[in-house]
This record gives structure tokens, sequence and C-alpha cells, in this order.
């Protein structure tokens, strides 16, 4: 059957169950859309490229399956960088395909011409310049095969525009993929598996440092009869937040520069830490005091991350679910030292935090999340974007599942939450909450029209202080109270910008009225804006507890 080039990547877009595109046109990825028009596959037009990439991330979190956006050659291509670095930083599945200007203009600095699988190769997984039409299906059959299998990531697809023109004679039947050099390793080494239980069984004081990896693996079931059969505490990134219940009496919290004083107590004090899919980033063994415990078994499908931070005791590369149910039957009736149960335990409730709900001019956001995470669906999405609100959700939301936190953890990308918020709303369909801050908002409010375009009852909280907060804390703590560049004083009446796009808003200033005004948020299904007046010295967590910023910007 003779197709185009468009034609046949429609094919293999529809071949690998895509059923979603976020994207923005151009001249250069016209040809691709042409023939959409005449698919199933639904092409959701978004307000800037860089939200297509998130929603597209977040569309692949909500889901488990390979997000796919795409974009025109040139600065289209580029403004998806941004998300595609986030999505990488995060191993998340995602499939990119970009216009490029025809092959005889390659290299003459054409009308939006770059390079964009040079620019991209340090943060995909692995990308592709398509040269020959007939290998249109491979290379796209190859891309979600790579971004779905071993750690997942993204893969991007650069198509010239010629290409795309193209005509061939389309191969019906799909070779089986075979990628030279590529052989994720799957088979786990039993042995090592044995190390790895009787290094912890055979420890006073171990500890289970939950990872994203848990996530990816999709082995959150297996994982919690893991735990519970060690009965050793558990804690966490910000990636594996809900892989064990927040409220679960075996959970101490996230760990690390902005998590649980408790977490990181009990990692210190830990004689074996055992971690299961987790880079071991400088966020996370921020707090470790001795940078490594006395003995450390490193669980990863990775091998690149094994040792790359921290030189771990004992490694085994393999998936997360694969290594727990190797690894299940060799815990016997080993149960940890109540000694130590007791201290973590202990540890908890010296460092539980007292809020207080008097008014005073402002909400409390730890409060406001807490109300929020109990009145909320107990399936709800949970989006932030990046900051102080991220870290206010992250740690007094009650997660009981690990696919509820949709947020960019390892990049920290500021504009990701409302974006990311739309792409699992198309997922799922479901309720879905986007807790945003003054300045993250205003980096992908323009969002807002794909949102009302799409119908999303999406219900955004906005945390307003009228401050870079999180800055203004480094630059309270290292740089001699100097707030500089940190103010923002030009920020719109949030509410009215809301009513712009026919959209529901109000605000509130009081802990008293943050109940009413939650249950006002979550009712009826259409969007709603709630603004959520905070005190620009409302500090983000353990590290600033007692620095309060009482200097005026």
């Amino acid at each position: 059957m003779i197709l185009s080039g468009a034609q046949m990547a429609v094919k293999a877009l529809e071949r690998n169950k895509t059923e979603k595109i976020f994207g923005y046109p151009g001249a250069a990825i016209c040809p691709l859309l042409d023939k959409l028009s005449e698919s199933a596959i639904e092409y959701i037009l978004v307000r800037n490229e860089q939200g297509a990439a998130h929603m597209a991330s977040g569309y692949a979190k909500a889901s488990k399956k390979t997000g796919v956006c795409s974009a025109t050659s040139g600065p289209g291509a580029t403004n998806l960088i941004t998300g595609i670095a986030t999505a990488f930083m995060d191993s998340v599945p995602m499939v990119i395909i970009t216009g490029q200007v025809s092959l005889e203009m390659v290299g003459s600095d054409a009308f939006q011409e770059i390079d964009i699988t040079g620019a991209t190769a340090p943060f995909t997984k692995h990308n592709y310049l398509v040269k020959k039409v007939a290998d249109i299906p491979r290379v796209i059959d190859e891309a979600f095969y790579l971004a779905a299998t071993g750690r997942p990531g993204p893969v991007l697809v650069d198509i010239p525009m010629d290409v795309l023109l193209a005509e061939y004679d389309y191969p019906e039947d799909s070779a089986p993929i075979k990628i030279r050099g590529y052989n994720p390793t799957t088979k786990i080494n039993k042995n090592q598996v044995k190390k790895a239980i009787k290094a912890i069984t055979s420890s006073k004081r171990p500890v289970i440092l939950a990872g994203g990896g848990i996530v990816s693996s999709d082995a959150t079931a297996e994982f919690r009869e893991f735990a519970k059969k060690l009965a050793v505490p558990v804690i966490s990134t910000m990636t594996a937040i809900g892989t064990l219940p927040v409220g679960d009496e075996q959970y101490f919290g996230m760990v690390g520069s902005h998590g649980k004083k408790a977490a990181n107590i009990i990692l210190n004090h830990a004689d074996a830490v055992l971690v299961l899919g987790a880079r071991l980033g400088d966020r996370s063994i921020a707090n470790l005091d001795n940078k490594k415990p006395p003995k450390l078994i490193h669980i990863d499908i990775d091998p690149a991350e094994l040792g790359k931070n921290l030189r771990p005791d004992i490694s085994v590369v393999g998936d997360i679910r694969d290594f727990i149910n190797t690894a299940l039957p060799y815990i016997g009736e080993y149960r940890t030292a109540r000694e130590w149960l007791e201290f973590a335990k202990k540890v908890r409730l010296e460092n539980e935090d007292k809020l207080s709900s008097a008014d005073n001019g402002y909400v409390n956001p730890r409060l406001f999340i807490k109300l929020l995470s109990e009145k909320a669906s107990e399936n709800a999405f949970i989006t932030t974007e990046v900051g102080q609100n991220q870290i206010w959700t992250v740690n007094y939301y009650n997660f009981t599942s690990p696919r509820q936190l949709i947020t960019s953890a390892g990049f920290g990308t500021m504009g990701y939450g409302l974006p990311a918020a739309i792409g699992a709303y198309e997922a799922s369909g479901g309720q879905v909450i986007a807790v945003m801050g003054d300045g993250s908002f205003q980096m992908d409010f323009c969002e807002l029209a794909t949102l009302k375009s799409r119908g999303a009852p999406i219900k955004m909280i906005l945390f307003e202080n009228k401050r870079l907060g999180m800055v203004c804390e480094y630059q309270y703590m290292d740089y001699g109270s100097n707030f500089y560049s940190v103010d923002l004083k030009g920020n719109p009446d949030f509410a009215k910008l809301a009513a712009s796009y026919g959209i529901k808003s109000e605000k509130i200033t009081k802990n008293s009225e943050a109940a009413s005004a939650i249950d006002r948020l979550l009712a009826g299904n259409c969007p709603y804006l709630l603004v959520v007046s905070v005190n620009p010295d409302e500090p983000t967590g353990d590290a600033m507890n007692n620095k309060l910023l009482r200097k005026e910007i």
C-alpha cells in the first residue's frame, strides 16, 4: 500500500495505542496534522509547546501509558526542551514528534531550523532524525519501546517535512523490535538478592528508602507486602510518596532537604538502608550527616545509578517488582528490633507539627493542605508547581497511593503544575487538583485557555504570598537577607484573570474561611480557582521553622 510518510506515522502511532497528542501546529509538522485529522487520535491544541510536554507528562503519570506530544521545527521544538528535560529527570515515558525543515535545507540555517536532536541528546533516552520515509514505522515503534522499557524516559523523533510528504510502499506487518546495544536488565541475580536481605535482617536499625522506581515498576502492591513483612521503618523520596499511605504507622515521611525532620533523623540513625529505585540525588541525601550509612543496599533498574552518588555495599540491578518477588521468600520470620521501632515512633511524635488555626489575616498553608486532603476524593490526582507550594503539599497531604502526586521532583520546573493537571484529567476524567504559587502560575496560566476549551473541571489552588518564597529563604539564610528581585508587586488580580476565561474564583484570607471555601472549590463539575492568601514570612518547612523571614522586601 503506497502511503505518505505522514500516513505511515499516523498508522504507527495508532499501532502503539496512542489516544491523545498534545501539541501546537506549524508548517513543518502540518503534513502530520493533515493526516491526524483523519485518525481517531485526538490532537489537543495547547497554548505553548512547553505546556504540551508537561501535559504529556501528566497524562503518562496518571495513565501508566506513554505520553505523546508534538511541535513544529525551530522555536516550536525548542519550546519543548524544558518539558523534555523535566520528563527525563523523573523517568517519565514520553514520545516527542517534531517537524523539521526539508532534508536539503538542513544545515543551511533555514527559516525555523534547529538541530533539536543535538540539543536534546543530553536529556532524552534516545532520539532520531528520520532521513528515509521507509524508516518512519520502525523508528516510531522503537521510540515507544525505548520510552517504556527499562528505566522509562523521553524519546524524540525529528521528521523533516519532505520525508513526511514522501511516499513509500507501507509494510503492513511490523518487524520485531531489535535495537543493537539496548538490552535492559530484567533478570535478577538471586545471590545478590540473598545478600541484600541478609544485610537487612542482620542489622539492628534497618530502614527502607522507597524511590520512584517502585512507581515506574508499578510495584506498589508488592512493595507494601514486602514492607509489612520486614516491618522496618519506611521513608521515601518525593516521587515515592504514597507507596505506603502517608498515614501508615510504618511510614515516617519524605527524606531530604525539604522533607520531614523525623525521616532525616531516622535515616541518620540507621545502620542499614535498603534503597529501592531511587537516584540518591542531592536533595534526598542533603541531610545525611555522614553522607553514607554504615551499610547501603541499593536496588535499581539503571546500573548507571548504582554508585553514582553514594557507593553501595551491596547492589542489585533489576526491576523493583522482580527484586521484591525474589526477595520475599528469604525474609523468613525476621522482625525488626522493638527498640528501633520505638525510637522511630518517638522521633515522629517529638517532631509532629503543631498547627495553629487562629485567624491572623492569612491562611496557614499546612493547615489548608491537611483540610484539603480530608475533603478531596480519595483517588484525586494532585499536581503541584515548584517552590513552597510543592513542599507544603508533599509534606501535609495524606496521599494514599503513589500516582496521586504529579510533580516535577527531579528538575524542579516552575510552570509544570497546571498543564500537568490538564494531562492528568485527559488520562483519567477524574478529580484533579492543581496546587500552585503566584510565581509559578504566571509561567503557565495561558493554559487556562486549553483547560477551558477542553471543558476540564480542574480545581486550582493558588497560594499567594506576593514573593518568590523559597528564593527569599535562600537569600535570608545564605545572602544576609539581601532580598533582591523576588518581589511580585506586579501580580494581577487573579480572580479577574480567571473570570476573563469564564472560570469561577474566590479569595480567602483567614483559616476560618478555608473549610467552606474548599467545599465550594470541590463542588460541581466545573473549573474553579481558589486564591489563598499566605503570610510572606511563612517558612517552607523544618529547615526554616525557627528562621521566620522578618525583614520586609
